[in-house]
């Protein structure tokens, strides 16, 4: 398979890991709920994860950045797993379009997801406003649905982001199925 998932804490490092994988030469795709946080707050919902559509609309774009993907091995910066996560976070009811999405992730994406371990510091922007504790039981959730849906976590440990991204490389290199 070579669509590859990097997923984790809120805060983990995933951008920057990512970047370094883009660098590497790896095709990249980005996380959705980040920019749509960010459109609806430059048009005035300071708080777009309290609307009742806001996980159904991290989907659409997921779906949307998903089918413009280039063939070949892509590194997704989270999937629909995690939006079913974020929406349990959040205490709501999935949709059952997300419920769908993140059971029909199995057959499209690699067995094996890297999890980016927490770097046990937070810094909050405008899209991220989470306290450390909060983001590190949101990643234990992340495990727990990824796990759930019978994929194998790859754990990528703190680190200096060269390291990290070389972890993920490594993986990669063995089909992104193993343990590195």
């Amino acid at each position: 398979m070579s669509r590859h998932i990097l997923t984790g804490a809120p805060g983990a490092g995933k951008t920057i890991i990512l970047r370094g994988l883009e660098r590497a030469g790896l095709a990249v795709v980005e996380e959705a709920a980040t920019d749509v946080i960010a459109w609806a707050q430059a048009t005035g919902d300071e708080a777009p994860w309290e609307a009742p559509g806001f996980c159904d609309a991290i989907l659409a774009l997921q779906q949307q950045r998903e089918a413009g993907a280039p063939p070949g091995p892509v590194v997704f910066d989270r999937s629909p797993v995690c939006t079913l996560a974020l929406s349990r976070f959040l205490g709501r009811q999935p949709s059952a379009a997300l419920q769908q999405a993140a059971a029909d992730c199995r057959a499209r994406y690699a067995g094996a997801v890297f999890f980016v371990e927490s770097l046990a510091t937070l810094v909050n922007t405008a899209a991220r406003r989470i306290t450390l504790e909060e983001a590190l039981r949101f990643g234990a959730l992340h495990r727990q649905v990824y796990t759930d849906l019978g994929f194998q976590l790859i754990d990528v440990p703190a680190g200096p982001p060269v390291v990290r991204r070389d972890l993920v490389l490594a993986g990669l290199s063995r089909g992104g199925n193993h343990v590195p």
